[in-house]
């Protein structure tokens, strides 16, 4: 009896998790419209997931933060899993970044006019179908599975693993963020963690740049947190943050089962927190208008390459960068850093070859602490 109670306990546990993800039918349908516009799939076995933190006051919960404005990006990030999952590249792509978005359809079936807009733009106008073909066309790497998070969602998964720890620099008061903390060292809670991500001006210049290295950081810490403490291995602990992390998921149907989840999951435990690597796409001030951004060339092209060719990202820590209690991060270097140490040479051996260094960006790894 005990045997067959345990097995209907499991069974509804499965269940739930199975029953909170939402599948992505309809943005895979749209995809596949336009299948012939969209890079080649990876041949090596590495996976390209686009990650978008949806701002969406819809749902349970999420109307406190604010009126709902329309469905935007708040956050987007290409990770980039290595073919023999021993590395990870997470690369933030700015929402003010000056893209060509295609032509999409809307969410009412109407289309919505190819143009040169701010990346999140694209989820305005037609939401994750429309991010993911403005990203492929930006960077020529084929997007394998998508995930979409809410703010209920990402503060669960916090909440799950008993908070992140992070240090300020400065006091943090922030109405908007709904978060106020003095300097120092803090464990946020996951409505504290929220705050911190999101938060814009009260921290740091206010920049959007200043604001994405935080969030990288903040990612680096929680990443950390869940392999330092096993949570992948102990399904006691891994089922909280399962629970947490499907319940506001919204995903392609490849990865919609939670055994499909959770292997993908499981095929990552194994990645060095110092290999798990954070960084944002080069870009500059935008000539039109120096509160946008663009590429900087050739650093943008020469990071697409190393990813759509699933070849090693080595960086650098930004500049202002340091080992101290702040989770902040210079806005400047936004291109490569300092050559690392020079490769092979190029050309004929012995006829007159240079050493070509190979390709260094600015950022950080998890293995880095914010409170160092």
């Amino acid at each position: 009896m005990a045997l067959v109670g345990a097995g209907f306990g499991a069974w509804a546990l499965y269940d739930r998790l199975q029953g909170n993800i939402t599948r992505d039918d309809a943005v895979i349908a749209e995809l596949e419209r336009h299948e012939k516009e969209r890079p080649l799939p990876s041949k090596q076995g590495a996976l390209n997931i686009l990650l978008v933190g949806s701002d969406t006051r819809a749902g349970q919960g999420n109307g406190q933060y604010g009126v709902a404005r329309g469905q935007r990006s708040d956050t987007v990030i290409l990770l980039h899993l290595a073919a023999d999952r021993r590395s990870a590249t997470a690369m933030s792509i700015p929402r003010d970044l000056m893209v060509e978005i295609p032509s999409c359809r809307r969410t009412d079936g109407k289309s919505a006019p190819a143009r040169t807009a701010q990346f999140n733009y694209a989820y305005s106008y037609g939401g994750t179908a429309c991010t993911i073909r403005t990203v492929e066309r930006l960077t020529r790497i084929r997007v394998d599975h998508h995930m979409v998070v809410d703010f209920q969602g990402f503060k669960r998964m916090v909440d799950a693993v008993d908070g992140v720890r992070i240090c300020l620099k400065q006091p943090m008061d922030d109405k908007d963020a709904h978060v106020r903390l003095p300097a120092g060292e803090h464990t946020l809670n996951g409505e504290q963690s929220l705050g911190f991500v999101r938060a814009r001006k009260s921290l740091g210049d206010g920049s959007d740049t200043d604001r994405m290295a935080r969030q990288q950081q903040f990612l680096g810490a929680l990443v950390a947190k869940v392999q330092s403490n096993g949570v992948l291995l102990n399904p006691a602990r891994l089922y909280p943050l399962l629970d947490a992390a499907t319940s506001s998921l919204t995903t392609d149907p490849s990865i919609a089962s939670l055994v499909d989840l959770y292997d993908l999951v499981r095929s990552m435990r194994n990645i060095p927190t110092k290999e798990v690597r954070f960084l944002t796409v080069p870009r500059e001030a935008y000539a039109g208008d120096p509160n946008r951004d663009q590429l900087v060339e050739p650093a943008a092209s020469e990071l697409f390459t190393l990813l759509r060719e699933d070849e090693p990202v080595r960086i650098t820590p930004r500049p202002g960068d340091s080992a101290s209690p702040s989770p902040s991060a210079s806005p400047t270097g936004t291109g490569p850093a300092a050559p690392s140490a020079p490769s092979a040479p190029s050309g004929t051996p012995g006829v007159g070859s240079t050493p070509v260094p190979d390709p260094t960006f600015s950022g950080n790894s998890a293995a880095r602490s914010a409170c160092e």
